[in-house]
């Protein structure tokens, strides 16, 4: 099940809370550079996915300086839940949400250290672009696009 909420919700802040350990161990030494970028405001597009009644993933997507564009931030889905396409669920609901608000293009940023990430959003028809802002110095990120 896909549930639309928001960034108060608490099985989101548990969710994102096991995404930081997780962003911490893949990336020990520049993960303190992001943390302040990766604060979810309260008018977030906030979608949490649950499997079996528990809350197993979450994404979201703010709006950007450009109306038409979105940025889809903190995609997670815990470890024991992941290959049963609950990313993809969450990604394509965020899309569709996106689409409802008038939305044209998905941005997002991921990092080099997320192979299974960026394998998914290509599946899904996103493509590397330009690294934009904060990114745009970090060898870590990859960022990626699509046209909804």
């Amino acid at each position: 099940m896909i549930r639309r909420t928001s960034s108060n919700d608490p099985d989101f802040l548990r969710l994102v809370e096991l995404l930081d350990k997780d962003l911490w161990v893949r990336y020990p030494e520049t993960q303190q550079n992001f943390s302040a970028f990766n604060v979810v405001k309260l008018d977030a597009k906030v979608i949490v996915a649950y499997y079996d009644g528990n809350a197993v993933g979450c994404g979201c997507f703010r709006e950007t300086e450009d109306s038409n564009v979105i940025e889809i931030k903190r995609m997670y889905v815990i470890e024991e839940s992941r290959g049963k396409g609950i990313a993809k669920a969450i990604l394509i609901a965020l899309e569709e949400w996106a689409l409802e608000g008038g939305k044209e293009r998905a941005i997002l940023e991921t990092g080099i250290n997320q192979p299974e990430a960026i394998s998914l959003y290509k599946k899904i028809g996103y493509e590397e672009i330009e690294k934009f802002e904060p990114y745009v110095n970090s060898s870590d990120s990859v960022c990626m696009g699509k046209d909804l």
